[in-house]
C-alpha cells in the first residue's frame, strides 16, 4: 500500500499521528509514514479522518 501526503494541503492537526503513531511520524523534523507497521484497514480509516485531505491512499 502507498500513502500519498500533500504536504501543501496538510493543516498539521496531527489526526495521523495521535491516532497512528506506529505509521505516521515526526523523525528528525521529518513527516515519515511507514505503512509495514499496521493493516490496510487501520490506515485507510486514519487517512479517511484526515481534516484537510492531505493524505491519500494509493493501493
Amino acid at each position: 500500500m502507498e500513502i500519498k501526503w500533500d504536504a501543501s494541503k496538510c493543516c498539521h492537526a496531527g489526526v495521523c499521528v495521535k491516532s497512528l503513531p506506529e505509521v505516521f511520524k515526526i523523525e528528525s523534523g521529518e513527516f515519515v509514514i511507514d505503512p509495514a507497521n499496521a493493516d490496510e484497514q487501520k490506515i485507510k480509516d486514519v487517512v479517511s479522518q484526515c481534516p484537510s485531505g492531505a493524505l491519500e491512499c494509493a493501493d
